[in-house]
């Protein structure tokens, strides 16, 4: 993000997945909520999109609030896809972020010329 030029301070960020693995609907010893709470701490307003994780059950475990779906009509400045579900394999990145907006593949389970970082 720094090195396209985005403010850090109130970007928007779509987490993919907070899952423990792909295409599983366990919680239990996910990582993904270290990587939401670190981009908190930088002033980011994170959503965090997970269609195998039940809501109630996040909510209970962590205290976070997931979407049921992504709105089409909201963009975000940042991407970081923690977990690769099958159903964010084809999910049409581009309809959501933002214009110069990066994508982090922490998976490395997207086509390189999608990602502007990956792990």
């Amino acid at each position: 993000m720094i090195r396209k030029d985005h403010k850090i301070k109130d970007s928007r960020t779509l987490i993919m997945g907070i899952t423990f693995k792909e295409n599983c609907p366990d919680i239990r010893n996910t990582r993904v909520v270290d990587i939401y709470q670190e981009l908190v701490q930088f002033g980011l307003t994170v959503d965090i999109y997970d269609p195998w994780a039940d809501s109630k059950e996040v909510k209970q475990g962590y205290g976070l609030d997931i979407l049921n779906q992504v709105d089409d009509n909201v963009v975000y400045d940042a991407i970081v896809v923690a977990v690769a579900h099958n159903e964010f394999l084809d999910f049409n990145y581009q309809q959501v972020k933002r214009n110069n907006g990066v994508i982090f593949d922490t998976k490395a389970c997207l086509d390189r010329t999608l990602v502007d970082g990956r792990l």
